[in-house]
């Protein structure tokens, strides 16, 4: 589909990703916005800021063209804090051409809640237009590196906003790689011009569960690219750690997020929690953990 350029969707087009990072906004520490945090976010109805959560982050295909509770959630939600979109359904690396109903549906719910920036997967989830509900891995290579930059150069200048990908977690390691995941990465990025979310429990993850060095990993990545962090808990199954976004973060994890800020500044943070949902408390011990580990940080 050919779509005719807009005055800032040129501008866009003409101007280097990282010389806008700058004029995004600075967000802080944040929380996925989830259902089953409802009774704490929004208590019988009153619309009370929590001063340890300073925004708030979205799955998109949860709101779009979804009315009742979920519509007035994050209406609530919008009243209190900022909102950022972090996405499923693009399938970055599928054979399937990009959905351009989900993408005017994305793009209407990007502008309506003044979403700064919004941020997908390097994955594929969906063949042949059937969604498989998972994030797959990608084979590290040339050919899937020049799909996905095309893919990504169309996303970021249809919507008109800010693009992130982010790095998943993967259990094996696709045929016909001949890179490893940095380098394709980093490739993507520049060629594609757009932002990165690092997800530094992802990359413990598959530092563990493939046997490489995590710091080398962010070492090899254009780091002026990140715009966003996020950060979880995972569970050990026997000789593999899965990234469950359901137990507390553990040290080695903050220990890499210290790593990575010694090194970049980005414009938010955020806990992921979506399953075995703690205490309340709990999760805000968690976020003010993250806030002393932003804070420990001298200036870049």
């Amino acid at each position: 589909m050919k779509t005719k350029l807009s005055l800032r969707n040129s501008i866009l087009a003409n101007t280097n990703f990282c010389s806008r990072i700058n004029s995004l906004p600075d967000l802080g520490v944040g929380l996925g916005l989830r259902r089953e945090f409802d009774q704490y976010l929004f208590p019988e109805n009153k619309l009370l800021k929590i001063p340890e959560i300073n925004w708030l982050e979205i799955v998109p295909e949860n709101y779009i063209n979804i009315g009742g509770k979920a519509s007035a959630r994050l209406r609530k939600a919008h009243s209190l804090y900022p909102i950022i979109s972090h996405g499923v359904n693009l399938s970055l690396g599928s054979s399937d051409e990009l959905n351009i109903d989900y993408l005017t549906s994305l793009k209407q719910l990007i502008n309506q809640y003044n979403i700064a920036w919004f941020s997908d997967h390097l994955c594929f989830t969906s063949i042949d237009g059937v969604y498989l509900h998972d994030l797959l891995p990608l084979p590290f290579n040339e050919a899937t590196i020049k799909h996905i930059v095309k893919k990504i150069k169309f996303i970021q200048g249809f919507i008109e906003q800010p693009f992130l990908i982010e790095n998943i977690s993967y259990y094996m390691m696709m045929p016909y790689s001949t890179m490893n995941e940095a380098q394709f990465t980093a490739q993507i990025l520049e060629r594609a011009d757009c932002g990165l979310l690092l997800d530094v429990n992802n990359v413990y993850v598959n530092a563990q569960n493939h046997n490489f060095d995590p710091h080398k990993f962010i070492d090899n990545l254009p780091l002026e690219r990140v715009v966003q962090i996020h950060i979880a808990g995972h569970s050990q199954k026997q000789d593999m750690i899965i990234d469950t976004h359901g137990s507390p973060v553990i040290k080695p994890v903050y220990e890499l997020l210290a790593y990575v800020l010694s090194k970049t500044k980005p414009k938010a943070i955020l806990l992921e929690r979506d399953q075995n949902f703690p205490p309340f408390g709990d999760i805000i011990d968690e976020l003010k953990l993250i806030k002393q580990f932003v804070t420990a940080v001298p200036e870049i």
